[in-house]
C-alpha cells in the first residue's frame, strides 16, 4: 500500500466512525464535497496540514489518531514532492588519464631488472576520502613514479652508507648495531645490513614536521638502529570539529507558497496579462510562479513542518527574522489567484512586519468558526513522533525584501540554530501598493482589471 493510500484509509476510518456526511465535513473543512471525496479515495492529497488538522478535529480523533493521520500525510506529501522533483540522471564521464611522465634512464634499468622491493606497491599516507575506506585506484603512470621514488631512495641510502664507511672513526672495527644512529640517519649497523635497511627515502621538512611520504618505507631509521620508534601521526577522529555547532537533530519541510484558505493569494509579475496563463491550484503554485518569474505580492504565508530525527525530544526556543536585503518594489502587475474565497478559519500564526527596522515573529491568535485558537508560543517540544507545524505570515507595504528565519533549538546533545528559507535561497516578498491589479475571468478565459 502506498503512502497516499494509507493516508486515505485513515481518513475513511475517521469519517465512518465520526458519522458525518461528505457535505457536512466539506463545509467544516472549507472545501468542496468532490475534493473531499478525492481525499478519502486516495485520488488527491491536501496541500496543507491545516486541512488535515480540521478533518481530524471534526471527526473527533484522539491525540494518537491525529498524530498517526499527520504522520501519514507527511509521508504521502514527501512522496509526492519526491516524484515531482526527481532529477534526470546525468551520465558521468570518466576523466581522461593524465599524460605519461617522462621516465629517466634509472627507471628504465629498474623496470628491466626490478628489485624484490619494487614488486609490491609502496605504502603511502592517504589523505581525504580514501582514508575512510574508499578504494584507491592508481593508473600505470602513478606506479611508475612510485618505483622511481623507491629506486631513488635506495640509491640515496647506498651513497649515505658509503660516506659513513669512508668518514667513520673506526673503519676497520666491526659495528655491533646497538648504538643510536647519527649524522645522515644511517645506524651504526648499516655497514653490515646493506642499503636496503638503512637511510630514509624522504628528508624531513624545514619546520620539523614529518613529511607525507615518511611512512612509505618498511622501517624507520630509529627502528633499524634499535632506538625508540617515533609516534605515528594520525588524523583527528571524525565528528564535530572543536568550536563547531552540532548538527540539528531536526528535519524541516518548508512550504513557501501557502494561500489563505487554500485559494486567496496574489503575485507580482513583470509580464503583461496576455502572456500570463490562468491561475493554478495551490499545489501547483511554485511551478507557476517560477515560470512567470512572479514574486509574492503584499504578504507571504510560510508553513514549516518539523520533526525530530533521533530518539529524544528537541526543544524549539524561538524564531528570529533575518532581512538580507531591502529594495524598491518593482513596478509590475498584480495577479490575484481568486476574486473571492475564504471560510470561517483564521489560523494562529507568527506575524512578521518586514517594514520594521528589526522585524519580530509576533504570535497572533486565530479563530475557527467563532472558537478562539490560542496564539503559538515558545518553547515547543518536537520529536520523531510529535511533529510541529509553524505558520508564519510576513507582510510589507514599502519594500521588496529578501528574508529568512532562524529557528533556535536545544537538545541533550547540544544547541544551535536552523536556517529556514526557500530551498537555500532567501524568501522574497514585495509590496504591491498602487500597482495594476488583475483578476482572472473564467467565463472569458482571460485576465481583466
Amino acid at each position: 500500500m502506498s503512502e497516499a493510500e494509507d493516508f486515505a484509509r485513515l481518513m475513511r476510518e475517521l469519517k465512518e466512525r465520526g458519522g458525518l456526511s461528505y457535505g457536512v465535513l466539506a463545509r467544516r473543512l472549507h472545501t468542496s464535497t468532490s475534493t473531499l471525496h478525492r481525499y478519502c479515495n486516495g485520488e488527491a492529497l491536501p496541500a496543507e496540514f491545516a486541512v488535515v488538522d480540521r478533518f481530524a478535529r471534526a471527526c473527533g480523533a484522539s491525540a494518537p489518531e491525529a498524530v498517526d493521520l499527520h504522520r501519514a500525510w507527511l509521508l504521502a506529501d514527501a512522496r509526492r514532492r519526491a516524484g515531482a522533483a526527481a532529477p534526470t540522471p546525468v551520465p558521468e564521464t570518466a576523466a581522461p588519464d593524465p599524460p605519461p611522465v617522462p621516465v629517466p634512464v634509472l627507471v628504465t634499468e629498474a623496470e628491466a631488472d626490478p628489485a624484490p622491493a619494487l614488486t609490491a606497491e609502496p605504502a603511502v599516507t592517504v589523505v581525504g576520502p580514501a582514508a575512510a575506506g574508499e578504494p584507491v585506484v592508481r593508473p600505470t603512470w602513478y606506479r611508475r613514479r612510485a618505483a622511481v621514488a623507491v629506486a631513488a631512495g635506495l640509491a640515496a641510502g647506498a651513497v649515505a652508507v658509503a660516506l659513513v664507511a669512508v668518514t667513520g672513526p673506526d673503519r676497520g672495527t666491526p659495528q655491533t648495531g646497538t648504538g643510536t644512529g647519527t649524522g645522515t640517519g644511517a645506524g651504526p649497523g648499516a655497514g653490515s645490513r646493506g642499503p636496503a635497511a638503512s637511510a630514509p627515502a624522504v628528508t624531513p621538512s624545514a619546520d620539523g614536521a614529518a613529511p607525507t611520504g615518511s611512512a612509505a618505507g618498511p622501517a624507520s631509521p630509529s627502528a633499524a638502529s634499535g632506538g625508540p620508534a617515533p609516534a605515528p601521526t594520525s588524523a583527528p577522529p571524525p565528528g564535530t570539529a572543536p568550536g563547531q555547532a552540532p548538527a540539528a537533530p531536526l528535519r524541516a519541510a518548508v512550504r513557501s507558497h501557502v494561500w489563505a484558505a487554500g485559494c486567496d493569494h496574489a503575485y507580482l509579475s513583470e509580464r503583461g496579462p496576455a502572456s500570463v496563463p490562468a491561475p493554478p491550484v495551490e499545489a501547483d503554485a511554485p511551478a507557476w510562479a517560477s515560470a512567470q518569474r512572479a514574486v509574492h505580492a503584499g504578504n507571504q504565508i510560510v508553513e514549516v513542518t518539523l520533526h525530530g530525527t533521533g530518539g529524544g525530544a528537541v526543544v524549539l526556543e524561538g524564531l528570529e527574522v533575518r532581512v538580507a536585503a531591502r529594495r524598491t518594489p518593482p513596478a509590475w502587475n498584480v495577479y490575484e489567484m481568486s476574486q473571492g474565497c475564504g471560510g470561517g478559519l483564521t489560523p494562529a500564526v507568527f506575524a512578521v512586519n518586514l517594514d520594521a527596522p528589526r522585524p519580530l515573529a509576533r504570535p497572533v491568535a486565530g479563530n475557527d468558526a467563532g472558537n478562539r485558537l490560542p496564539a503559538p508560543s515558545f518553547p515547543m517540544r518536537v520529536s520523531a513522533v510529535e511533529p510541529v507545524v509553524l505558520r508564519v505570515v510576513a507582510a510589507t507595504t514599502g519594500c521588496d525584501c529578501d528574508w529568512s528565519l532562524d529557528l533556535r533549538w536545544s537538545s541533550p546533545a547540544g544547541s544551535g540554530t536552523l536556517r529556514l528559507d526557500d530551498g537555500g535561497r532567501p524568501l522574497r516578498t514585495s509590496a504591491a501598493t498602487g500597482r495594476p491589479v488583475y483578476g482572472y475571468a473564467l467565463e472569458q478565459g482571460r485576465w481583466s482589471r
